[in-house]
Formats: C-alpha cells, sequence, structure tokens
C-alpha cells in the first residue's frame, strides 16, 4: 500500500514523502531497490513528517468539521448547483461514511451553475482559500480541474469523469470556519455579480 506523506500525514505543505506499508518479501525487494536507487528521506524531511504525524488527529478532526460545515453552506448558496461530499450523502459511494470511512474527510468538490467563467471569478475572489492541487494541508486549497489539473485531457473524457467546467476541489484546511465561509461567499457572490451584468 502507498501513502503519500506530503499531504495529511506531514500536513504543513512543507514535506515530500511517501511511506510503502507491505508484506515482508516485498519489503525485502524494494531494500534492494532502495540499496541502488538511493530512495532514502533526508533528516529535515522526516523530521517534518513526525512532527506532522503528532497532530495528525487533530488535524483531521478540524477539518472535518469545517468541510462539513462548508459542504451545508455551500449547498445553500444560489451560485452552486451541487456539492460533492459523504457528509450530507451528496456522493455515490456516501454509504462508506461510517464503514470503509471514520469521517468524511476533508476533500470536496462544488459545480457551479455558470460554469468554467464563474469557476474561473471565483477562483480570482478567494483570498483565504489558496489556489493549489495538493491536500491535507493546514490552510485551505482550491482548484479548477478542467483549467488546470485535467485541462489536457479532452472534454468527452473530463464529462465522463464527472470534470465538468464549472466544478471547484475544495481542500479544507482548519482556519476558522466562518472565515472560510465569508471568502468563499464573497468569491461566489462575485461570479454571480459578474455573470448577471
Amino acid at each position: 500500500m502507498l501513502h503519500s506523506a506530503i499531504q495529511f500525514l506531514g500536513g504543513h505543505g512543507d514535506v515530500i514523502a511517501g511511506v510503502v506499508a507491505c508484506d515482508t518479501p516485498w519489503a525485502s525487494a524494494l531494500r534492494q531497490v532502495r540499496a541502488a536507487i538511493g530512495g532514502l528521506l533526508h533528516p529535515l524531511g522526516a523530521y517534518l513528517l513526525h512532527r506532522g504525524l503528532q497532530t495528525w488527529s487533530l488535524r483531521v478532526r478540524k477539518a472535518q468539521e469545517n468541510a462539513q460545515s462548508l459542504a451545508l453552506r455551500l449547498a445553500a448558496h444560489p451560485a452552486v448547483a451541487r456539492v460533492f461530499y459523504p457528509g450530507p450523502g451528496t456522493v455515490v459511494n456516501a454509504h462508506l461514511l461510517g464503514t470503509r470511512m471514520r469521517g468524511p474527510g476533508s476533500l470536496m468538490a462544488f459545480e457551479l451553475h455558470a460554469g468554467h467563467a464563474a469557476a474561473g471569478i471565483v477562483m480570482g475572489a478567494a483570498r483565504l482559500a489558496t489556489p493549489a492541487v495538493s491536500l491535507g494541508s493546514v490552510d485551505t486549497l482550491i482548484q479548477h480541474p478542467a483549467g488546470l489539473t485535467h485541462r489536457v485531457v479532452d472534454a468527452a473524457t473530463q464529462a465522463q469523469c464527472g470534470i465538468s467546467p464549472g466544478l471547484l476541489r475544495l481542500s479544507v484546511g482548519f482556519e476558522h470556519v466562518d472565515d472560510l465561509w465569508i471568502d468563499l461567499r464573497q468569491a461566489l457572490d462575485s461570479a454571480r455579480r459578474q455573470q448577471a451584468a
């Protein structure tokens, strides 16, 4: 099993690391590869990862609380067509919550009625949410998949994968939830005003 330690495990956006969890035979083979190519985590990276692990449960709990609150607020905003988040049951695999997932997490997506142009306005108007493609950090990150990470994917494939022109992805951090909402609401309101003009 592979884990990206860059995200929730490190949690502060300041370390690049990964974790391989496997049985003894695989570990033995991987040690040989590591010895040949020198894939070791440097001391500062190990320190930063260790530091992040000490606050992992507190960070995840707070980020989930914020995400749950934001998901409900986003769903009620007139600029938002749909919110994709397991908490309120708005995704097809929401049934995993409580069975395979202890909590709904802090990653969500929401779709804007007005599409690509509105998504660009929201991205430009957001001040507290940082435009970035990672997740699991202490600060809230926002990104526009159709305009960034999936820009090179053809429109038909994007649609097949559920990536609409107005889809925004949000990795919720643990700033004060009211501050996050004020920022997102003003960005959404700005998009509505500019679309109406």
